[in-house]
């Protein structure tokens, strides 16, 4: 069992990021595909369209986390106004994060990559390989469940000098 992640996430200060984007999608597995094309069309909206194969294999796994073991057994299955996963894509000068919401308080659970004919239970391995960092940690308040995480770290952008060279 995982303690909730925070290490590796530098403080986000949600009102600083240079972009954001969210989506809610649907109690159902076309959703992995619907947030493909949600993340495809906001990293090119943002000119991070050179990152989709990294954070795309990302997300999907994130996505497909959620509905496999953050939905309770007994979620309707179609579309409603109150879909119960979210995806979120935020975007600092340096950093890239994507999150998933999932209405579930259980940890996420991993699985190395000892069994390489296994059909499932790599997913967070993948995150993991993809990313930077990745993490979780508990929503609080009416909504509850958790938020899955995964950092991107992004080049400064071309022109720009550190401070200090």
């Amino acid at each position: 069992m995982l303690e909730p992640l925070r290490q590796g996430l530098p403080p986000l200060n949600l009102a600083a990021a240079s972009d954001a984007a969210s989506c809610a999608l649907p109690a159902r597995y076309e959703a992995v595909r619907e947030a493909r094309h949600f993340t495809r069309g906001t990293l090119d909206r943002w000119d991070l369209g050179n990152r989709f194969d990294d954070v795309c294999l990302v997300v999907s796994e994130l996505v497909t986390n959620a509905l496999r073991h953050g939905l309770p057994a007994d979620t309707p299955r179609p579309a409603a106004p109150d879909l119960p996963v979210r995806l979120h894509l935020m975007r600092w000068t340096g950093r890239l994060v994507c999150a998933v919401r999932d209405p579930s308080a259980d940890s996420p659970v991993t699985h190395g990559p000892d069994d390489c004919s296994a059909e499932s239970g790599r997913g967070l391995f993948l995150v993991e390989s993809f990313s930077d960092s990745w993490g979780w940690h508990p929503m609080t308040g009416a909504l509850g469940g958790k938020v899955v995480w995964a950092l991107f770290r992004l080049p400064r952008p071309a022109g720009r000098l550190c401070p200090g060279a």
